[in-house]
This record gives C-alpha cells, structure tokens and sequence, in this order.
C-alpha cells in the first residue's frame, strides 16, 4: 500500500554543458501528482531537465529530490537487436527462474530470484497486451520490432516496474496512429506522476497542467494545450495594450521635456535681457541668475527622470511580449499550374513488396499516412531516385527536393551559406542571405556551422536549403518533419508550407498537422498497397 505522496523537486539547480554553455541557472521546480505537459523551444533545456531529474545527468549544484520510485524513456532510444523481449522488460531472470521451479528445480536461488512476483509473465503479458503488443512473445528478439513497437516495448518495461514518477521525452515520435492512441491510453491510466515532454497536440490535450520552460524559468498554466494557447493568447494581448500605452507614454514625456526646454530657453533670454535693462549690483543680479537656473535645471532633471521611467516601462512591457519570430517566404518559381501533371508511378513494386500506382497533379496537397513498418519511406525514397523500385516505373515531370528523416541533406562542415550556395550556384551571396533571412537565419547566424546548430535549427535549416535549391522544387516531399520540433518550430514550418505554392508530398502520423497543411488528398499505405482514404477513416 503506498503510503506517500510521490513528487519531485528541484532545488537551485545550475547545470552547464562541459564547453560551459549554460542551461539553468538556481532553477527551482515542484511537480505534484497528475499528467504535467512540459513545453518550450528547442534549446530551451526541456530534454536536459528529464535527464537530471531522472539522473542521468549530475547537477552542477542544487539538489534533485524524488519522492518514490522514478522511471524514464529517453527521446533517443537504442535497444540491442539481439535482446529478447523478456531481457528488454527486465524479467528474463525471475520468469527463468519461475520455469525451473516449475520443472522441479527447487533450488534456493529461483525463489530468491522469483520473490514475490509470481505472476510476473502473466502481467507482462497484460502489460504488452495494453500498448497493443499482443502479437508480440517474450522470446522474439528487439530485431524482428519496427521502430514504434520497440519504443511500446521499452514503455512496457517502465510501467511493468510499477513506477511512483514517469518522465517520457518525445514518445510519440515515429509511432503510428494505432500505436499513438495506446500510448494515449497509458498516460490517462498513469496514477502517479507523470512528466511528459511533447509536441504532439493530442498527447498534450490529456494532460493536467501545461509547465513552459522559458529563459530558465518555468511558467506554470493549468489545463491542457488549448487553455495554455489561450492563457497565452490573453497575456500577450495584455502585454501589446501595455506596449502600446507605454509607447504613448514615452512619446508624450519626450514631448513635455521637449516643451518645458523650450520654455526654459525663452525663459533664460528674457531673464537676460532684463538684466541688461537693469542697473542692479552684479552680486543681485548674479543671485537671480544662479536660482533661474537652479529652478531650470530641477524642471529638466524632473522631466528627463519622467521620460527615463516611461522608457523602463515599455522596456518591461515589451519584455513581455513574446518574440517568436515567423518564417516569411515567397517562391514564386515554386508555382505548378493545376492540373499540370507532377509525377507518376506504373504498377511500381516497391523492395519492401508493396505495388504502388499513383498519379500526382498540381499543386496537389498529399498526406501519407500508414501503420510504422508499411513502406512509406521507401516509397518517397523511391520517388525521390535513391532506390531504384523492384518493378514498374517512376517519372517526375518537375524538380523535386525531398527533406527525410534524417536531416542528412545538408554538410555539417560548412556554414549555412556555403551549404545553400552548393545547392543554388547561380544565386549570388546576397540573394542567398536574404533568402536565409526570411527563414531566421539573420547575419552571423547565417555563417554558423551547420553541426553546430540545435534540432530545431537543423531542420528549418535543411528545409531553407531545400526550397531554396535550383531549379525551385515544384514538388516537394517531408518523411516525419514534425517529429522532434517545439510547438513554435512546427508552427513556423506549417506557415512556411502553407506559403509553398508547389506540390506537396507529405508522410506524417500527426494528424493535427496534416489537417492544417489544407491536404487535399489522403493516402494510405497498408498491407502492401497505396489508396486513397477519407480523413475520417483515419480516425
């Protein structure tokens, strides 16, 4: 029977990379039981925080307190092809031991190994059976698993540990919709605390309560993503009223302090010129001259004192203002005329078996959607002439990019620049960085490293290199584009393709996203064969 409270708690925590790059600094944070959503842009140090919390990762100072038993599934996960199921869960020696005794081995060391978990196959089996993994037996090797069934499979293990604290990074990235909706169900069934780093829309709908962590601070929202996104909403509209009265009020004491020099100016030329008039011992007149400016000067100071307090509160108004910056473009040589054909595909057999046939028009908005495992990067891969099909035919009819999982397009040696000049050589520099700029990648950000950027700036920096390529892609095709992006990355890519005028190809299972592209067209790939659906079927 659990008698405490599970919790956790950080307490004037600092934490630096060993370059000494910064993360958080005296950073203090209490999580109580329920589903809490943690949210930010990328760099913001979300990933790092789950690891110190789970401790994987030493503080620099501060303290880490857990109250209960803590469980954690990393957002890059490598599990051994090699491992059984049973060694994957953690049971391989308790259900060996329970076979031996079941065999007639009495041996102390089985019961040692057993304890009290005489059932421990049994809700294994239960376990597995819950996340969709039915089909899946204790002796099958992690190899013979697509990629979501092994993320499934190591949830499995961390909820059959029966842990107090749960913290999943990304765990619904490269899970199909099947297997996103058990994943679903397990966070709802969660009964103690779970910490969720997400940007998926519909994971993040079930949670309790929103944490955003922000310039090292984190910011409390009750509720799930759509209150957090209306929170917002008001606070930053709030804010722009405060900005704008701020602003108002900087310009009119700008306006007095230029009013009242004024004054004082005319002021000091009469005062002159009467005593020029005057006869008056020069120690009077010196007198009168000396508190003329006296008073002057306390009206200036009073003044300019006013116009400095005005500009520190549009300073705190504009601070809370959020600065997230909006990708801006315009491809007009990206533009396929409708109707005109794009791309076609006869009676192609994929290398995984699958028959495709498929006719692509513009500007034709395609979503791509199917279980993990059906062939949907293989397909594009296919389309986009880096494997050759097993059968049939493929025929573009425009320029094609195609942006994949991997983010592997680009050469992490050179800068930003020199990668985007490789791929339009007839663009002169200038033309390059103001193109870049329009994707945020403004001065010297357009000279960093490629390597050395963030997640999120890799992939807005491989989806500039792409669109801006020559000849302009008037057919463009995106594996998985949201996985791994903050809320504010995939809302700056959803802007920039909704400004794409060209063919769109995408393959996602966040169906959320694919909604807001304006699909036009819905294909499913499953069981060896490509149709088309309707949206509702995919629900």
């Amino acid at each position: 029977m659990q008698t405490h409270t599970p919790s956790l708690t950080c307490s004037r925590l600092d934490f630096s990379w060993p370059d000494g790059t910064p993360v958080l600094a005296s950073f203090d944070l209490a999580v109580g039981p329920g589903r809490t959503g943690l949210i930010g842009l990328n760099g913001s140090g979300k990933s790092t925080l789950l690891k110190l919390l789970a401790g994987e990762l030493r503080p620099d100072a501060g303290t880490v307190k857990v109250s209960g038993e803590v469980r954690y599934l990393p957002q890059d996960l490598t599990l051994d092809v090699a491992l059984r199921v049973d060694q994957a869960l953690g049971i391989a020696a308790a259900r060996a031991a329970l076979h031996a005794i079941e065999a007639g081995d009495v041996a102390e060391e089985h019961f040692t190994a057993v304890g009290d978990d005489w059932d421990v196959e049994e809700r294994a089996r239960a376990t597995l059976d819950q996340l969709g993994l039915e089909h899946v037996g204790l002796d099958t090797t992690i190899g013979e698993l697509s990629g979501g069934e092994s993320v499934l499979l190591r949830l499995a293990a961390l909820l059959l540990a029966r842990p107090d604290v749960l913290l999943l990074d990304e765990p619904t990235n490269n899970l199909d919709r099947a297997a996103r909706r058990r994943l679903h169900e397990a966070v709802d069934a969660f009964p103690g605390v779970l910490v969720v780093v997400s940007h998926d829309r519909e994971l993040l709908e079930r949670v309790d309560r929103i944490a955003e962590l922000r310039d090292g601070e984190v910011t409390w929202y009750g509720g799930n993503l759509t209150a957090y996104e209306e929170a917002v909403a008001a606070e930053q509209e709030a804010a722009e009223r405060m900005v704008r009265a701020a602003e108002t009020d900087v310009r009119r004491q700008k306006r007095e302090l230029a009013e009242a020099q004024t004054k004082l100016a005319r002021r000091a030329r009469q005062g002159r010129k009467v005593a020029a008039s005057r006869s008056e011992p020069k120690i009077l007149l010196g007198a009168r001259k000396r508190r003329a400016q006296e008073t002057a000067g306390k009206h200036r100071v009073l003044h300019e004192q006013r116009l400095e307090e005005a500009k520190e509160r549009l300073d705190e108004a504009a601070e809370r203002v959020r600065d997230d910056a909006e990708i801006y473009i315009e491809l007009p040589f990206t533009a396929v005329p409708r109707g005109r054909q794009v791309l076609t595909m006869e009676e192609v057999e994929l290398r995984n078996g699958a028959h495709v046939a498929l006719e692509v028009n513009g500007p034709d908005r395609i979503a791509l959607v199917g279980p993990n495992g059906a062939g949907k990067t293989t397909l594009l891969r296919t389309l986009a002439g880096q494997l050759a099909p097993a059968a049939g035919r493929v025929r573009t009819h425009v320029p094609l990019r195609f942006l994949p999982q991997r983010l592997d397009v680009l050469d992490d040696a050179l800068s930003l620049v020199d990668n985007v000049a490789a791929l339009a050589p007839q663009a002169t520099p200038q033309q390059i960085r103001s193109r870049l700029a329009r994707f945020l990648f403004r001065g010297q950000r357009a000279e960093q490293a490629v390597g050395t950027l963030s997640g999120g700036e890799r992939f807005r920096a491989t989806l500039a290199a792409v669109m801006l390529a020559e000849p302009g892609p008037q057919l463009l095709m995106l594996d998985e584009p949201t996985n791994n992006l903050d809320m504010a990355s995939v809302r700056q890519l959803r802007e920039a393709l909704a400004a794409y005028q060209g063919a769109l190809l995408v393959a996602s299972h966040d169906l959320p996203f694919l909604r807001e592209l304006g699909v036009t067209r819905w294909l499913e790939l499953a069981d060896g064969e490509l149709r088309d659906v309707a949206p509702e079927e995919l629900e």
